[in-house]
């Protein structure tokens, strides 16, 4: 049992950071692949027949965490929360445990976030060739821009439903002419000058 993992949103101003964790079923989805490199309906496609053939789950961390941990300790929390579930999902219904994990990147959070237990693995282009952190990287790309669409209809200015709260000249503009939301991380250098003193 070999979980994929990947995460969605280090970069942006505003927003959480989403990791997913996915086992693949016996017949996964054809075409997987790194979820940059899809167009976004073939991704939404792909992320309907993953949600609906295979073992997945997600974590969430919120810009306030964010700020307070710093983006990397974040993403690897993130991480963490997402095989927690995935392994507490797998429990719930017999299916066994996991053996294994395989982290897109340099890094897996073994011994970088407290609650972490799994054998891992960091895979640099993972979610370009392992068919399990392809599908990662979708479910938490796909899950990610529809909580910042949803965010776009609560704070419109910024472009968000565009964007997706990546620093943008649009995002920026918008943040110098009315200033930070609370979906904003305050510690990302482009909103925390907008704090400093005049």
């Amino acid at each position: 049992m070999v979980a994929g993992v990947d995460e969605a949103g280090r970069g942006p101003l505003a927003g959480p950071v989403v990791a997913a964790a996915v086992v693949l079923c016996q017949a996964p989805p054809t075409g997987l692949a790194d979820s940059k490199r899809l167009t976004a309906r073939r991704r939404g496609k792909l992320d309907v027949l993953i949600r609906e053939r295979c073992a997945w789950a997600l974590g969430v961390v919120e810009p306030a965490q964010i700020d307070c941990l710093n983006i990397f300790a974040a993403t690897m929390l993130a991480m963490t929360q997402a095989v927690d579930h995935l392994a507490f999902i797998m429990a719930q219904h017999g299916v066994g445990q996991l053996d294994r994990v395989l982290v897109d990147g340099n890094f897996t959070p073994a011994g970088r976030a407290r609650d972490w237990r799994w054998p891992a693995e960091a895979i640099v282009g993972g979610d370009g060739t392992e068919p399990a952190i392809s599908a990662a990287s979708i479910v938490a790309k796909e899950h990610r821009d529809r909580l910042m669409l949803a965010a776009a209809l609560t704070h419109p200015q910024y472009g968000w439903d565009r964007n997706k709260g990546y620093g943008t000249a649009e995002h920026r503009r918008a943040l110098r002419e009315h200033g930070p939301t609370p979906l904003h991380r305050r510690s990302f250098a482009p909103v925390a000058q907008l704090e400093l003193p005049a």
